[in-house]
């Protein structure tokens, strides 16, 4: 059954979350309390599936929890394609535009950034669900002032594309397109990743608590970094 786009009024999981919810974790495996938490539920392999589309800050404690109890796997989509419709306090479609913003796996990092170190902890894999999604606005005059006055009633999966696991703290690795020994700066990552020096400097800095890469000195006014030697296996005994 189609979600109503218009439940003016009410708090509920959006269909995003709920359809990447059921996807990894099935229709019978949700929702499900443990150690004093909600988590989206446990899937075929007894692995704890939480989707999380937002900032991973508030996830810190409860993924500490939970992983005392198996291995976690974090759902973290990325909107690759974002199509956005306007819908009047009817319900009928006013217009409907794709965005010009095009999600990266970058992105990942923007969400890291309260949360740098989660992904070392044992058994948690961080997996990024590459979708095209669809955000229903209304224009009611209660939204930001940045959407006009619309709000967002909610967002839904429009397409699948892939999926991104990162299983163990080296997999990042593939953020950072030098070779061993090799120094860089902000600026050199956003050049050769071809991304925001904003961007490039979020990514440095979750990498840096990783412990991934490390500060080797400065380049002029500019901080260098290089990989740093992984030796450790993520899992659990």
């Amino acid at each position: 059954m189609a979600e109503t786009p218009y439940s003016i009024g009410t708090e509920k999981e959006s269909g995003l979350h709920r359809t990447l919810k059921f996807r990894y974790a099935g229709e019978g495996g949700t929702e499900r309390s443990l150690e004093g938490y909600i988590c989206d539920g446990i899937n075929k392999e007894g692995e704890i599936i939480e989707v999380q589309t937002g900032s991973f800050g508030p996830l810190r404690e409860k993924i500490k929890v939970l992983s005392a109890r198996g291995k976690i796997r974090i759902i973290h989509p990325i909107a690759v394609v974002k199509f956005i419709e306007l819908l009047d306090e009817t319900g009928k479609t006013l217009r409907k535009r794709k965005s010009p913003r095009q999600g990266t796996e970058w992105d990942l990092f923007d969400h890291l950034l309260y949360a740098p170190e989660l992904p070392l902890v044992p058994g948690l894999v961080i997996e990024l669900a590459l979708v095209d999604v669809l955000e229903r606005r209304i224009d009611d005059g209660k939204g930001s002032w940045r959407r006009k006055g619309a709000r967002i009633l909610g967002r839904e999966l429009a397409a699948w594309r892939g999926a991104l696991p990162l299983e163990r703290p080296a997999d990042y690795l593939r953020f950072v397109p030098f070779g061993k020994g090799e120094e860089f700066t902000r600026k050199d990552l956003a050049e050769k990743a071809g991304i925001s020096p904003a961007q490039a400097g979020k990514t440095l800095y979750v990498l840096a608590k990783m412990k991934l890469i490390t500060r080797t000195g400065k380049k002029g006014r500019s901080f260098l970094y290089s990989i740093r030697a992984v030796k450790q296996k993520k899992g659990r005994p």
